[in-house]
């Protein structure tokens, strides 16, 4: 499996490539900015995207996504209880003093325990709320993608509308912290990390 991490936008959100080596079909996660970046990347692997999957409506993890599917006319994933956000981005955005396009609206509404394939990949759905009503985390092969549910060192901010700490802290701890310890964590911002380094050393599970 391919995993490319691109930084993109002035609040440095984690963009993934997810690319499959047999077919070359991939799959984007949170394209927050910087579309042709992100296109460059994928010409240059020579991966056709299928899907672009939200772990979350926030501004900085979706402003992409109208470019992106206007160019490779992928399919755009989000939990349905965040849906809604895909048509306000760029109000939120300029309450950041930042610009985002709107989102077109989702082609797939994804659940807890839903499957998305490409290739020979399939990336698992958790609904992990907290940070957001309709958060997710995608998890394949030793690999979570956990959006701003959990950061090395920390947790997602919950002072936002739909947050609530104590449903964020439930979700890291049943959802994610049931998994292996060697289960490697992609954030959506900053470094990543592992499910047993958080268990271990993060202060809001001490």
């Amino acid at each position: 499996m391919i995993v490319k991490t691109l930084a993109v936008g002035p609040i440095m959100a984690n963009c993934y490539i997810i690319g499959c080596e047999e077919t070359r079909h991939a799959a984007v996660i949170d394209p927050g900015d910087e579309a042709d970046r992100i296109l460059m990347s994928l010409t240059e692997d020579k991966l056709n995207v299928k899907y672009i999957l939200n772990t979350h409506g926030h501004f900085d993890h979706v402003g992409a996504n109208k470019r992106l599917k206007e160019v490779t006319g992928a399919k755009i994933a989000i939990h349905p209880d965040d849906a809604e956000m895909l048509d306000m981005i760029n109000v939120a955005a300029a309450s950041f003093g930042m610009a985002a396009e709107n989102s077109p609206p989702p082609d797939l509404l994804i659940n807890d325990g839903d499957k998305i394939t490409f290739g020979n990949i399939a990336l698992e759905v958790m609904h992990t709320p907290g940070h957001s009503l309709g958060g997710v985390s995608f998890f394949s092969d030793g690999v979570v993608f956990v959006g701003d549910t959990l950061f090395a060192g920390s947790i997602g901010r919950t002072d936002f509308p739909g947050g609530d700490f104590n449903t964020l802290i439930s979700s890291v701890k049943n959802k994610l912290f049931v998994m292996p310890d060697e289960v490697k964590v992609l954030t959506g911002h900053g470094p990543a990390t592992t499910i047993g380094q958080e268990k271990r050393t993060n202060p809001f599970f001490r």
